[in-house]
């Protein structure tokens, strides 16, 4: 075979048409070797000979795009002081496009001897080559053709957050082949679904290539949701019809197919931390190549790993290597797989310099001024398990966080607890005093009630206890706090006033989501009542516990045509979709403020209203010209004037609509307790027990 210098940039296995240049970064290591298998496993080791700015570097120009490959890494074995390089361990490339295979455990995987009396401090001398998946040459061409970004502007934003194989395994109209799959994914009828919905972005759980952790693989468990990454550039073949690289393509055509009708795709990436855990880790990749690179290391004591994702280590994004890892993998996703956004998995550990959070972080600095990536949506989750770890509202301008205080509010009041009318107030305007402070509009708080983590919709309206007996754990893992209420009994009812109830809280949250302002995201299967019987934290759970069951039922098909029609609402009024944050202010010379809150009695409340613990109603009127969204000619767009009624209470109440100075009259066109549209009779409308209703003003009921 023949072996050329190449060159050290771009890292990774780059395909260049005519061979392929390998390229490692590596401080620490003394030599680093090239393993090269063929298809029946046999391996061939080349020398890395040619290094330069700590990069290990060579081109071969008889490879092709489909060759499996690996590096062994020489240097110090030396735990205490952070080194762990050990030659007898494959590692998987931390730039490959493409990885093959899954994870089989051994003993042979662990850099140490495991049961040796000096724990991770004796080297292992098993070769884990057998064990350990292979990373793969990719060919990155592909018929984009004219493929363009929706750039959905974010007010007009409505993510839903979905499992790749989750959502169409089980789906009757896709193809067999495809179901589980990118391609099942982006197949008509998930399509159709999705743009009946108003869907404008998908948000897909992990796909970068994970492993399953040990201990699930021993409870004969698997790791579902993918939040245990090891190749941050690499889509994982689990979710392909094809493998040896073919999943790159394939993810690329799932891409294709959402932006020809219109859907962004964003990714949750989990940069945080890798597959590898804390010291008594695995050896699979960063580890090997170079430990004290890649992850935060306790200070004075390098044996161990800073943990402040609860996942045994913590990328070292401080470390020039550890940001351009991860600044190079979001624009990989940009540019060659056409992706349009990220959600950031425990995102405060990216921005500690180096352990506490910084808003000023070299992390966001960078992303700000970079071309590619300041132009894409980026989302925060807001919080890890450090110091300090819960930063909502701390996030620089431009980017958005999932507000966890919009989903306890909103949860809280329509259990019906004491108190929560105020907080409800400021979610439902777009949580101003989060994120005012920071410069940045409604469009920061993606308002949600569920996600992939806790309840389904369904289970939250169902269940008081989490019922996690099925994932190996005793039922000890899992959020013990839900705000969940059964509405009688806990589990599945034939009751039909219990029953009824349930389907009302459930319109109740999402017609309270379409109607608030900030970003609205959906929990996917939350619009046809997805169960998962009680289970909070079904990571684990790859089966029918977590897989979308599409055989709706009258109540399914019920709940979503409602969902519909809620979001259609939104999507056709813009005093939903502001960039500003409402003054209070009376619109233009009307008198009449652009957002007013009024009590049943159709007054506006006072302070002492505000702050009786009882109260359980609210009214909320917005003008139609509250609206702060321009046409395409700069022009305003004028909404509808609307009137949200909330009630929580056990009562019905009779609630006052305003004097309004137009000439016309309202109208009821959204009531969660019944499906009839009424013209209220006078001056007032009857919001039932746990329901909200809307009405809107026309002024030229003629």
């Amino acid at each position: 075979m023949r072996i050329w210098p190449g060159q050290p940039t771009p890292l990774g296995a780059t395909w260049d048409g005519e061979g392929v240049n390998f390229a490692v970064f590596s401080h620490g290591a003394t030599a680093v070797e090239l393993c090269l298998f063929d298809a029946a496993g046999h391996e061939r080791r080349v020398p890395m000979h040619e290094r330069a700015a700590r990069v290990f570097h060579c081109y071969l120009p008889d490879v092709r795009p489909g060759q499996q490959y690996g590096f062994r890494a020489h240097g110090p074995w030396e735990p205490e002081r952070g080194r762990r390089f050990n030659p007898h361990k494959l590692l998987i490339d931390p730039y490959a496009k493409a990885i093959s295979g899954r994870v089989e455990w051994s003993d042979a995987l662990f850099g140490y001897e495991v049961g040796h009396p000096d724990a991770d401090l004796a080297m292992s001398t098993t070769d884990s080559a057998p064990f350990l998946p292979k990373s793969v040459v990719v060919d990155t061409a592909f018929t984009w053709g004219d493929d363009r970004p929706p750039q959905t502007p974010w007010p007009r934003t409505i993510i839903y957050e979905c499992h790749v194989k989750g959502m169409s395994i089980r789906h009757p109209d896709v193809p067999e082949e495809l179901r589980g799959t990118y391609l099942g994914l982006a197949a008509e009828p998930i399509l159709d679904h999705l743009l009946a919905l108003g869907v404008t972005a998908v948000q897909l759980l992990p796909v970068h290539h994970f492993v399953s952790e040990h201990r699930l693989s021993e409870l004969k468990l698997t790791n579902y949701w993918g939040y245990n990454s090891i190749g941050f550039f690499a889509p994982d073949p689990r979710y392909a019809c094809s493998n040896l690289g073919g999943q790159v393509d394939e993810f690329k055509t799932m891409v294709k197919s959402f932006h020809r009708v219109g859907i962004e795709v964003f990714l949750d990436v989990v940069y945080n931390h890798t597959a590898e855990g804390n010291h008594l880790g695995p050896t699979l990749c960063f580890r090997g190549i170079d430990n004290e690179a890649y992850y935060q290391l306790v200070p004075g004591n390098g044996r161990y790993h800073q943990d402040f994702t609860g996942c045994g280590n913590t990328l070292n994004v401080p470390h020039p290597r550890g940001l351009q890892l991860v600044l190079d993998s979001l624009r990989y996703w940009v540019e060659q797989m056409h992706v349009d956004g990220f959600r950031f998995d425990l995102a405060p550990a990216l921005a500690r310099d180096p352990s506490e959070f910084s808003s000023f972080s070299k992390f966001f600095q960078t992303i700000a001024q970079d071309p590619i990536l300041s132009r894409t949506k980026l989302i925060a989750e807001p919080w890890d398990v450090g110091p300090g770890g819960y930063r909502l509202g701390a996030f620089p301008p431009g980017w958005a966080e999932w507000n966890g205080r919009y989903r306890d509010s909103i949860r809280r009041f329509w259990r019906s607890d004491e108190g929560q009318v105020p907080e409800l107030a400021s979610r439902l305007s777009g949580s101003s005093d989060i994120f005012q402070g920071s410069d940045r509009g409604p469009y920061a708080s993606v308002n949600f009630v569920t996600c992939h983590d806790g309840f389904s919709l369904r289970d939250l309206v169902t269940y008081e206890q989490k019922h996690n007996e099925e994932n190996g754990e005793e039922n000890r893992d899992g959020h013990g706090d839900n705000a969940s209420r059964n509405w009688g009994v806990e589990g599945p009812s034939d009751s039909p006033q219990v029953t009824r109830l349930r389907e009302r809280m459930l319109k109740n949250f999402f017609a309270t989501m379409a109607f608030s302002q900030g970003v609205p995201m959906i929990s996917h299967g939350d619009e046809i009542g997805r169960t998962q019987r009680g289970n909070n934290n079904a990571y684990c759970q790859d089966n029918e516990t977590t897989w979308l069951d599409w055989t709706l039922d009258e109540r399914a098909r019920e709940l979503l045509a409602f969902t519909r029609k809620v979001l259609g609402i939104r999507a056709s009024n813009p005093v939903f979709r502001r960039r500003k944050f409402f003054a209070g202010n009376p619109v233009t010379d009307t008198g009449i403020k652009d957002v007013l809150w009024l009590g049943p009695d159709g007054r506006e409340l006072s302070d002492a209203d505000w702050a009786k613990p009882r109260l359980r109603a609210l009214g909320m009127l917005i003008h139609g010209e509250a609206s702060d969204e321009l046409d395409e000619r700069g022009r305003p767009n004028r909404g509808q004037t609307l009137l949200l009624w909330f009630n929580a209470g056990n009562r019905a109440r009779t609630a006052t609509l305003p004097t309004m100075r137009e000439v016309g009259r309202w109208y009821e066109i959204v009531n969660t307790a019944q499906p009839t549209h009424r013209v209220p009779r006078g001056r007032e409308v009857s919001v039932a027990p746990h329901s909200m209703v809307m009405v809107s003003y026309d002024c030229d009921p003629e």
